[in-house]
């Protein structure tokens, strides 16, 4: 009877023993509801993609990291940078030349100086201006011969003594001569009125500053090198632009300019002509300077704001990436960038229109854009696995 009862005891022993066991090892491997809903939550968000188009990356750490942040521009079209330099206005200079070959007697101006219209540049001495005016004298005699033979022939015929044919060969004759005489004169007065001594003045055919003298007391000028002098009105400037072919179909007339000069303050100007390309399909702009201006001959450089000023939004052209092949700008929003699909328009200098996708009040990634682009397929290609 104690032997039995001692082997119930044993039993019931051994069999609170196992309970505690597998209750301890339910409490070490069976996880607790809040862990098992925060690894369902992990779950979920690991399995739920990003935003389309979204960069989590703070513009602090983005500005850190190479990205400069920028609000976009507001632009007029196209803008070309054109050599330049500063010229004459047609017609406001004027190269002057001898009318005929001889030598230089006196030089009458000097470098600088202020000269009238008709203002004596430099005598010289001509044998052809001699000739010529010696022509002028011969031509003139016969004509009074032609007419006083005329005249005599009139009476005669009054008086009977000769025929009508008579006068009209006479008075045919004066005509001939009277011919002679006024293309005689007219090759004087483009010789500039040499006298019987062939002396001849050259003067200046506008008014304005003695910008060169190229002759010198006795010079002789050859029918190959007649450039004595030349002459310009420094009041009548004007911006010459050489731009490429394609400008032609970009700058109108009345696009504006700002144009710089070392050393100088900025001009401003207002596009008057613009020349179809040349044999050097170079196209020559020409614009009216507005304010001071640099003396002639000074180099510029311009800025034309081609395209009539439309106000377009503009941004640099590193702002601009290719998101899986849309044209794409990176905005900034809260905690991060976004992707967004622009329209592109016309690209000049550096920066590029966005015709649609931005307003322009927006802050945007400028240089360095590419950085989130790279993140954001980064973060794609982790998604993927």
């Amino acid at each position: 009877m104690r032997l039995q009862k001692h082997w119930l005891m044993t039993g019931a022993a051994v069999v609170v023993a196992l309970g505690l066991g597998f209750g301890a090892a339910r409490l070490m491997t069976t996880p607790s509801d809040a862990e098992q809903a925060a690894g369902e939550t992990e779950e979920a968000h690991a399995e739920e993609p990003a935003p389309e188009g979204w960069v989590a990356l703070r513009p602090d750490s983005a500005a850190a990291a190479g990205v400069t942040l920028i609000t976009p521009e507001r632009g007029g079209g196209t803008e070309l940078k054109l050599p330049g330099r500063v010229g004459f206005s047609p017609g406001a200079e004027a190269i002057v030349d001898a009318p005929l070959a001889g030598t230089v007697q006196r030089v009458h101006v000097g470098l600088g100086d202020p000269v009238k219209v008709g203002a004596a540049l430099i005598t010289l001495r001509s044998p052809d201006g001699a000739a010529s005016r010696a022509d002028v004298d011969a031509a003139q005699a016969t004509v009074e011969a032609a007419r006083a033979a005329e005249r005599r022939d009139r009476t005669l015929l009054e008086q009977g003594w000769v025929s009508q044919a008579r006068l009209d060969v006479s008075a045919a004759e004066a005509r001939r001569a009277e011919a002679q005489l006024r293309a005689a004169r007219a090759r004087v007065s483009a010789f500039g009125a040499p006298g019987s001594d062939g002396l001849t003045v050259v003067r200046s055919p506008i008014a304005g500053i003695v910008t060169r003298i190229s002759a010198a007391p006795g010079q002789t000028l050859h029918e190959e090198a007649l450039q004595v002098a030349a002459v310009a009105d420094s009041r009548r400037l004007e911006l010459v632009f050489e731009a490429p072919p394609a400008a032609a179909g970009l700058v109108r007339i009345g696009d504006t300019l700002e144009s710089t000069v070392a050393g100088a303050q900025a001009v401003t100007g207002t596009v008057i002509a613009v020349a179809p390309a040349n044999a050097a399909g170079v196209v020559v702009v020409r614009a009216r300077p507005t304010g001071q201006t640099p003396p002639a001959g000074s180099v510029v450089s311009a800025r034309i704001s081609a395209g009539g000023g439309d106000g377009a939004v503009v941004v640099p052209m590193d702002a601009v990436q290719t998101v899986e092949g849309v044209a794409s700008v990176f905005v900034v929003e809260t905690g991060g960038f976004r992707a967004r699909a622009v329209t592109t328009g016309r690209t000049s200098d550096g920066r590029i229109e966005i015709l649609s996708g931005l307003s322009g009040d927006e802050r945007i990634a400028g240089s360095g854009a590419f950085l989130l682009k790279a993140e954001l397929a980064k973060g794609a290609a982790e998604h993927g696995h």
